[in-house]
């Protein structure tokens, strides 16, 4: 369809309405009260009309006022128009989760892939079957550049600080745990901090960097570890940890989930690490989407259990 621009000039949206409501009330009085408007401004609105439509649209008979044959045919398809022009301005879009179809694209660093992922997903599943879901890997650095893009529209993470057109919102506050395989390191938990310190240790770095918050603390105390492996993925210790001696301190909500499927045993670490927080991020742009507003509130409530 083009739209020629010029058709449109002198058309003003509140004389339509007008029109519909006189040619509903085929009144000048009883129009300007559904309006709240005076009988003067309705009668002038009325003259624009005529002059807009070169046609009488009303005209005065015994019993108030009768509709043209223009008019008539204006009325069957105006109508409906604004009907449909005032659900598209006004109506609260719906999201029906049991028969949305919509792809989602929800960016994951790997370790909250692993903590979220099998507890989302099928709740996903079984409330809106039909919808599919493409997780993207993410992490502290790339999540804005990712949600500029397009290539992800919700991510969750541990994210630095974005761009004011960021929205950004605290899932949970979350600690860490040391975790290893007790037939490579038969050591007993909790581990003491000589055993943290005796032993090495495997790091996950997004850069490359060998050290962490654990050594951060250490540092304050004068200390230090080995740190003699390093990985760009969390999916990757497991196997790690199997085959070598080494410790890794994790983020704690892997903890667990590990020791029950992978046979390693986890201690809280001997030193005080501060918390970290997971966050949710998306664009402004997206704010009134339904359907990832119904997302994120499922992702909010996997992440607070």
């Amino acid at each position: 369809m083009s739209i020629r621009e010029k058709d449109f000039r002198g058309v003003d949206l509140n004389l339509l309405v007008t029109l519909a409501v006189l040619l509903r009330e085929r009144s000048v009085s009883r129009a300007a009260a559904s309006l709240h408007l005076g009988q003067p401004a309705v009668s002038g609105a009325l003259a624009r009309l005529r002059e807009l439509f070169d046609d009488e649209l009303l005209v005065r008979v015994p019993q108030g006022m009768a509709p043209t044959a223009r008019a008539l045919a204006l009325q069957s398809q105006l109508t409906p128009l604004l009907e449909q022009l005032q659900t598209l301005l006004f109506a609260e879009p719906a999201f029906e989760p049991a028969s949305a179809t919509r792809a989602f694209a929800l960016g994951m660093s790997d370790w909250v892939e692993i903590w979220l992922a099998p507890k989302l997903l099928p709740r996903l599943r079984a409330l809106a079957p039909k919808l599919r879901v493409a997780l993207e890997t993410t992490d502290p650095f790339t999540g804005s550049a990712m949600l500029e893009q397009g290539r992800m529209e919700l991510g969750v993470s541990v994210f630095v600080p974005g761009p004011a057109w960021q929205q950004t919102r605290t899932l949970r506050s979350m600690g860490f745990a040391v975790v290893y395989d007790p037939r490579q390191l038969p050591l007993s938990a909790p581990l003491s901090l000589d055993d943290y310190l005796a032993h090495e240790h495997a790091l996950v770095s997004y850069r490359g960097a060998r050290q962490g918050t654990a050594d951060r603390a250490l540092a304050e105390r004068g200390l230090s570890r080995l740190v003699s492996h390093t990985a760009s993925r969390f999916a990757s210790l497991p196997p790690l940890l199997k085959a070598l001696p080494l410790l890794a301190t994790v983020p704690e909500a892997l903890a667990d989930e590990w020791a029950a499927n992978h046979g390693l045993r986890a201690s809280p670490p001997p030193l005080d690490l501060p918390p970290f927080t997971v966050s949710l991020i998306r664009h402004a742009a997206s704010a009134g989407d339904p359907g990832l507003d119904w997302l994120e509130a499922q992702i909010i409530e996997i992440a607070g259990q």
